[in-house]
């Protein structure tokens, strides 16, 4: 074999997907090579029988370290269980999951997908996670709707609950299960007839030892029972580790009574030590990569081949190599255990982040809330804890149990408060309807009364009552509304009309200056000021002559202000000029008003408005002092004595409104 055919080009930038593959293949050559060679020459071995493997005969390489045994015997169960089925490796390939952070749809797709593109053998963990954790979020779901079936009056016996999720799950479970079994009772039968052949051989290998005859006729047997051995099928995984070394222990012993030529012997030991020294070197290499699982898988490919495809090796090269071998084996068996004690501190982390969501959880539910906008806000709340739970990740398996036990009753404690909060609610509105029906009663046996000065205090007080209700059954809500309003509205409607009659100067008054307010509201500067001025003037004096308004429409009274300032403001003059005409049609207003306390209040704020503005004036010209050195062009100077002006300015008006105010009255 030539120099690059070994371990060595198997390395860890090839896709994981074919790793053992390849590996296999590189191995191919050593077991044709084997086949071809003529002679091997044997090993020391124990006189043990297959019959009552009461110590599992092993070979002398792997009996020499008992601790070897204790990070070889996982490698060798893998094995086991593979050699059932060589596709069961698909296993290794598949992609690992976060089941538990999946909704229900979301596993039933899951199972879904395991099904289609898997070997059915190949995914029972997948689905026992699967399984787990849909039935544990169709159980908190179902406790949920019990507990709100039971909250709304339901009896516990009666209780049934279903949905889609489930019957599918169940349906893909049921169909699971068939084909597992069918796979599964063929596989055993199967096995049972190989584990047969596989142990008649070994008796026939048995039976080649001290056989008197030629040592070529009796050697040429033995490499066909090595044959069929090679093409027996695979075995049952419980019996496939005591079966494959008592075989290994008759070879060597058929080797240990065979007297061949010496050479032979040695080419044979030599062939067989060179390629496993080959699978060392992998296995170094493979102690090496990170990937602790892909290197644990492909050394389950290289014990495989050690174990099944590859003889003995020279007795002062046995030791040595095998204490190689199971070192390599050991280190990447400790590796893997350092990865997987890093998995439990982050599972550690995870199961800290689940316990202290579970606490909030708590919290929320020992508060409790007293309106449906707060239950409402809470509900939200444990929603968003909900899923933080399950986005959490793992939690060390001894405590997986306990940490949903206590998350189940976190939830269904708040649940719990939540839906007798809801069942209060709902005798409460329930007895707020009630109350609201006996309101529309009155309502509607007086809606026709006449007698205004008994019945109107009535249905304003109803009116107050209906008010200080609380809610009512959102289905009967609009209802019982509309039917109250509608008798409230028949009675008001027929009373205003009558009022309206009796004070229908009054009303009309309203209607004339409404009249006048909008056009003034839509008046617009013709561009003749003092014509413009006498418009607006106009509008004032036809107001004047309309009488009085009923004392519930008084407030046309401040809106007919306003349209006077804001015609005024739309005037091309001066703003201080606006200013005085706006004053004088307010003292126009003051003076045909009974009422002194108005002009006394205007007095007293034009003066208090001068005294401001003075006081202002003061306290700027105090500020200048501060700049006596400073030039009159600095900026600081000039914005004071801009503001001084300005100040000025509105004082000589408001001194003019008190002037005029003092002419007048």
């Amino acid at each position: 074999m030539s120099e690059n055919d070994n371990l060595q080009q198997a390395d860890g930038n090839k896709n994981s997907n074919t790793k053992q593959e390849s590996v296999k293949n590189k191995f191919e050559q050593v077991v044709t090579t084997k086949q071809e060679s003529t002679t091997s020459t044997p090993e020391e071995g124990a006189n043990t029988s297959v019959e009552q493997p009461t110590e599992t005969p092993t070979s002398k390489e792997e009996s020499n370290d008992s601790s070897v045994q204790s990070h070889v015997k996982e490698i060798e169960q893998s094995n086991a269980e593979e050699a059932e089925d060589e596709s069961n490796s698909e296993r290794h390939t598949m992609e690992e999951k976060d089941y538990h952070s999946m909704s229900m749809p979301q596993l039933v797709g899951e199972f879904e997908k395991l099904l289609k593109n898997y070997k059915v053998q190949n995914i029972k963990n997948h689905v026992n996670e699967i399984k787990s954790e849909f039935n544990a979020k169709f159980e908190e779901l179902l406790e949920e709707k019990k507990e709100k079936f039971i909250s709304d009056g339901g009896n516990e016996i009666d209780f049934h609950y279903t949905n889609n999720d489930e019957k599918q799950f169940k349906s893909l479970y049921r169909q699971y299960k068939k084909s597992l079994n069918e796979y599964y009772d063929n596989l055993q039968k199967t096995l049972k007839a190989n584990l047969a052949k596989r142990l008649e051989i070994i008796e026939k290998i048995k039976g080649l030892i001290n056989v008197e005859e030629n040592i070529n006729t009796t050697y040429k047997q033995f490499k066909e029972l090595q044959e069929q051995w090679r093409n027996a099928g695979p075995i049952p995984r419980d019996k496939y580790n005591n079966t494959w070394n008592t075989y290994h222990h008759h070879v060597e012993r058929f080797y240990d009574f065979l007297h061949l030529n010496r050479d032979l012997r040695d080419m044979d030991f030599k062939h067989n030590l060179e390629q496993k020294q080959k699978i060392i070197e992998r296995a170094e290499e493979l102690a090496k990569d990170d990937n602790v699982n892909r290197a644990f898988r492909e050394l389950q490919v290289l014990h495989k081949i050690w174990k099944e495809d590859l003889g003995p090796v020279a007795k002062e090269y046995r030791e040595d190599i095998w204490e190689r071998f199971s070192n390599a084996t050991k280190a990447i068996h400790e590796k893997r255990q350092a990865y997987y004690s890093d998995l439990e501190k982050a599972y550690e982390a995870n199961l800290e982040r689940k316990e202290n969501i579970i606490k909030s959880i708590e919290a929320i539910a020992e508060e409790g809330a007293n309106s449906h906008q707060a239950w409402q806000k809470k509900i939200q709340e444990i929603e968003a804890l909900r899923e933080a739970f399950f986005n959490a990740g793992r939690v060390p398996k001894k405590h997986n149990e306990s940490t949903w036990l206590k998350f189940k009753t976190a939830v269904r404690t708040f649940n719990r408060k939540k839906n007798k909060f809801y069942k209060d609610l709902k005798k409460e509105q329930y007895e707020n309807l009630q109350k609201k029906m006996e309101l529309i009663k009155i309502a509607e046996d007086n809606q026709d009364s006449t007698d205004y000065e008994t019945v109107t205090p009535l249905m304003k007080k109803i009116q107050s009552d209906w008010k200080k209700i609380g809610h009512v059954p959102r289905k009967d809500s609009d209802k019982i509304w509309k039917r109250f309003k509608k008798a409230c509205n028949a009675y008001f409607d027929k009373f205003h009309e009558e009022r309206r009659e009796a004070n229908k100067e009054l009303y009309q008054a309203f209607d004339d200056k409404s009249k006048i307010l909008n056009e003034l509201k839509a008046f617009e500067p013709s561009g003749d000021t003092q014509n413009d001025i006498q418009t607006i003037k106009s509008k004032i004096e036809v107001w004047k002559t309309i009488g009085d308004v009923p004392d519930n429409r008084r407030y046309i009274e401040g809106k007919f202000k306003k349209a006077i300032d804001d015609a005024f403001e739309k005037l091309d003059m001066d703003k201080s000029e606006i200013e005085m005409i706006k004053f004088e049609n307010k003292l126009e207003v003051l003076s045909n008003s009974d009422d002194n306390r108005s002009i006394n209040n205007e007095h007293h704020f034009i003066k208090k408005k001068i005294e401001d503005i003075k006081g202002e004036i003061n306290q700027l010209e105090n500020n200048l002092q501060f700049f006596s050195n400073v030039d009159e062009s600095n900026p600081m100077v000039k914005e004071v004595l801009k503001n001084i002006e300005k100040h000025r300015e509105k004082l000589s008006i408001w001194e003019e409104k008190l002037k005029k105010l003092k002419d007048i009255f």
